[in-house]
């Protein structure tokens, strides 16, 4: 009996060894089948450009943007005009003509006596040449560490600073999806929002929260401004990791519960848990229409591959998936009965919801929300939607690979 045992968990180490490798082997397959598609048939970045569109809410100044060239325009606009202070965090921020020109007017603007501020998470931008990250002793820098916990193996030791927040003068901000670089304006959808008023004393004190607890030591503390006016429809709602807060989903999840007519996600990587697929599934049941907008590719084929392995009960459930084509489309957005909108950094997916550092403005504000709803109708007219019978039809390899890098959801 003994011997049998042993020859049984021995059998079993070995099958758990070769799906493991397996899995692994998959994971490694697409991914450089991915970089040859890349290489031979790169995504033409073509696709329905929308103008910025302003909205007045709640006192408050809101100008949604959808491309990059006019963003980064105007974010370079207010930094020229800054004269007392600059807050600049940023997720990626690449050594190209685009974030040279901010790295260089960033720089100009501690020059002539404006108080610069700058965050960059250091993992991010590992592969950004060192040079560029090399800054004039008139910035104050905080390259957001690698490692930044006590304990190797807690979550938040690990967590990024996904963040992109830009604040000048304490009297215009911005946050969104977008990173500092050339590539993001030129083939990649995104949104962003800038904020003046009473509002951008979120994104302030967002700010000044995460640069007073990590700052070096050698930096000085800025004053917490605190909430100059407390209005609940709109506000910034931000992952902390080292206090282990992660509200975004509860926001997401929250929203989703009170739709009665219709949800409006678009999303760069899609990978709901079992609550959110719950939450979509259950408003579909009381009549809300719900439409999901991802990447036909994206710029991370892995998170591609996990996020199909839930298209099948979501589509059953009366979910549509619409993939938006010939861009990488990387916004993080949600809108909800022509009422409430939310823009922002968060992914649907663990490493966003339960892992990094992220910020989202919810903003409560039909005007709002009806601007939102414009451009989802317009990348909409960019998309082709998934059908379940033609889903259910595509090839079996494919379906047995989406199985096989399924547990890869758990660290993505």
């Amino acid at each position: 009996m003994g011997e049998r045992v042993k020859r049984l968990r021995k059998g079993l180490l070995i099958a758990a060894g070769a799906l493991v490798a397996t899995q692994f082997a998959a994971a490694i397959g697409v991914t450089v089948a991915d970089a040859v598609r890349k290489r031979r048939e790169p995504l033409p970045g073509k696709f329905p450009r929308h103008v910025p569109i302003d909205v007045e809410a709640h006192g408050s100044e809101l100008r949604l943007y959808t491309d990059g060239d006019t963003l980064y325009h105007d974010m370079l606009a207010d930094i020229r005009s800054a004269r007392s202070t600059i807050y600049f965090e940023s997720y990626i921020w690449k050594d190209d003509l685009i974030g040279q020109e901010f790295k260089r007017e960033l720089t100009a603007a501690a020059h002539r006596g404006v108080d610069v501020y700058v965050i960059y998470d250091r993992f991010a931008n590992l592969v950004v040449p060192p040079p560029f990250k090399r800054f004039d002793p008139a910035l104050r820098v905080l390259p957001f560490r690698l490692f930044n916990g006590r304990f190797l193996l807690a979550p938040r030791a690990w967590a990024r600073d996904h963040r992109k927040i830009l604040v000048v003068d304490e009297s215009a901000g911005y946050v969104g999806g977008y990173n500092i670089g050339k590539s993001y304006a030129d083939t990649w959808r995104d949104t962003h929002m800038r904020v003046e008023g009473p509002s951008l004393a979120e994104l302030t004190n967002a700010f000044v929260d995460f640069w007073n607890y990590y700052k070096p030591k050698h930096q000085p503390r800025l004053p917490d401004p605190g909430a100059r006016e407390w209005d609940a429809n709109v506000t910034a709602v931000a992952n902390l990791p080292h206090r282990l807060l992660f509200p975004v989903r509860g926001l997401y999840l929250d929203a989703i519960d009170r739709a009665t007519r219709n949800i409006f996600i678009t999303q760069a990587y899609f990978l709901p848990d079992e609550d959110m697929t719950t939450a979509l599934l259950e408003a579909v049941e009381r009549g809300v229409e719900v439409r999901i907008l991802v990447p036909k590719l994206s710029n991370h084929v892995l998170a591609d591959w996990v996020s199909r392995g839930s298209y099948d009960q979501l589509l059953a459930g009366g979910v549509h998936i619409h993939r938006y084509m010939d861009a990488m489309v990387h916004s993080k957005t949600m809108t909800v009965d022509g009422h409430w909108s939310t823009v922002g950094t968060t992914n649907v997916d663990r490493l966003s919801f339960t892992g990094n550092f992220e910020i989202n403005l919810a903003i409560f504000d039909t005007g709002f929300a009806a601007a939102m709803e414009d451009v989802f109708a317009n990348d909409l007219s960019n998309t082709d939607e998934v059908e379940l019978e033609r889903w259910r039809q595509r090839s079996r390899s494919r379906q047995i690979i989406e199985r096989l890098l399924e547990p890869f959801s758990f660290v993505l």
